[in-house]
């Protein structure tokens, strides 16, 4: 039996594997990765590695085995189909009879289309009868501050998202309640609205950077149209990712993303990260 964790060499995936290293022998970890040469470090270290592909069928068929803990980390091919991606390593793992899934979802409030894949996907773990945990995972403080560079040159934090408020935390935590999840017990068929202990707004956000940087940066509320706009034209995104980000934005007004359920410091056992920890350590580099 192994805990094996997709994606495991992307942002969160890195971090649920550090996470599991603390807790189990390296030898009872797989990570599935595209690239075995980025999983080189984690190989040395004892982690078997398993290269697969979600548009590649045929690369899970043997990859799980009876009583494995699985962790679907969701992909990010908007473009691609991630319901059929997901389904994928789905019918893998209830084909061997693995003993957990859990997969990296969307909180259950967010009616933004960025949640449709993964409502979808959730239907069909549920549906398949495979014993299962869905970690609906909220937003990332490095949303925000891992691009920082234009914010301070601009001197101002744009969003389309009014007076919202955001109950962010950092990737570690929620990286830290898959590790919970995956070496823990009593998470059969379970669902966490996983998120923040406090909800901030941009306003904030904009006042703790300035703090921070000693400069002026404001708050600058935009409509959700000249959002877009920007995100295609001065950020080169494609036009349909933009508008199912620019959709985020419209949930996070509503309050869609303020939720502070506690969840996620029960699981990890700790506060979460505040997000003016997280401007600190961006701009420590």
């Amino acid at each position: 039996m192994s805990i094996v964790v997709t994606g495991a060499t992307g942002s969160l995936g890195r971090l649920v594997i550090e996470g599991l290293l603390e807790k189990v022998p390296a030898e009872g970890i797989t990570a599935v990765v595209r690239s075995e040469e980025k999983a080189a470090g984690f190989a040395a270290r004892g982690v078997k590695i398993a290269v697969a592909d979600y548009n590649s069928p045929e690369t899970f068929g043997s990859l799980f085995s009876a009583g494995d803990k699985v962790l679907l980390i969701s992909g990010n091919e908007f473009d691609k189909g991630r319901v059929s991606q997901h389904k994928v390593v789905l019918d893998a793992a209830k084909a061997a009879g693995v003993g957990l899934f859990a997969y990296t979802s969307a909180p259950g409030g967010l009616s933004a289309a960025l949640a449709d894949d993964h409502r979808d996907t959730e239907a069909a773990i549920i549906g398949s009868g495979v014993p299962y945990v869905l970690l609906r995972n909220g937003w990332y403080n490095e949303n925000y501050t891992e691009r920082l560079t234009p914010v301070l040159q601009a001197g101002s934090v744009t969003q389309a998202a009014g007076e919202g408020r955001v109950a962010s935390a950092a990737r570690a935590d929620y990286a830290a309640a898959a590790v919970a999840v995956l070496t823990g017990e009593g998470h059969r068929n379970a669902t966490y609205e996983l998120s923040g202990d406090t909800a901030w707004s941009f306003a904030e956000y904009a006042a703790e950077l300035g703090r921070q940087t000693g400069a002026e940066i404001g708050y600058n509320a935009v409509p959700v149209e000249t959002y877009t706009d920007i995100l295609t034209s001065h950020a080169g995104l494609p036009a349909p990712l933009a508008a199912i980000l620019a959709g985020v934005e419209t949930s996070i007004e509503k309050g869609e993303l303020a939720v502070t359920g506690g969840d996620l410091t029960r699981l990890i056992g700790r506060p979460t990260t505040p997000i003016a920890d997280s401007i600190s350590a961006a701009l420590k580099g």
